[in-house]
């Protein structure tokens, strides 16, 4: 378990054989749950680095919850090439299994910021027990690739009130036939979501807590 020293440095295998780099922290009292945080667009730059990620991945072990962020394949030092999204689910996978070995007794969630958002909606793995979609764009995977939709666990989608790609009124449309799904509505935010981090680490972890068993 880290010692609040910063965070460790990890290297994940997918099943298709990727090598994928990640950062591991968690808090220094007993995790109340554990967060995989996926990405934005590779092709727009995003990486485990950019802004909701990593302020995500800073502020969520002072909650109490433990997080791992990686890069997607083909992004800095992961190996292989970028895939479009669908190649991408098994990178959250193997981060799902690294998260999993070190916190097995937690709710596990899973959640991304923009295309990690869209990939992570994709992921059905038995060992997640919610999803949580930041500025989830809703388009990187087909409708029927979003799996998550049709199952029974958690999902929290927090959009933001000025989202560029995918702002409420049309997020409430696309996923009005998906179970057991909330929508947080981030007042004044657009996509990027600049100032409003801090409200959004409160909410994941808010979020990641209640599905304790």
């Amino acid at each position: 378990m880290s010692d609040d020293t910063g965070p460790i440095s990890l290297r994940l295998t997918t099943s298709d054989d990727e090598d994928l780099e990640a950062e591991w922290q968690c808090p220094t009292v007993p995790p109340s749950a554990a967060v995989v945080l996926a990405h934005p667009h590779p092709a727009q730059g995003g990486n485990m680095r950019s802004l909701v990620t990593s302020e995500l991945f800073r502020s969520l072990p002072a909650l109490g919850v433990a997080v791992l962020r990686f890069n997607f394949r083909g992004v800095e030092g992961s190996s292989g090439t970028h895939g479009g999204g669908q190649p991408e689910r098994a990178d959250v996978v193997a981060a799902i299994d690294a998260l999993a070995l070190r916190h097995p007794d937690v709710p596990l969630v899973v959640s991304g910021w923009s295309f990690g958002a869209d990939v992570s909606l994709g992921v059905d793995d038995p060992r997640i027990s919610g999803w949580f979609a930041v500025a989830p764009p809703l388009r990187i995977l087909t409708s029927d690739e979003f799996v998550a939709g049709a199952d029974p666990r958690p999902k929290h989608l927090a959009v933001p009130e000025h989202d560029q790609f995918n702002p409420p009124d049309r997020c409430r449309r696309k996923v009005e036939h998906w179970v057991e799904t909330s929508i947080e509505v981030v007042a004044g935010a657009d996509h990027f979501l600049v100032g409003r981090t801090q409200l959004l680490a409160k909410s994941v972890a808010t979020f990641s807590a209640a599905l304790r068993r």
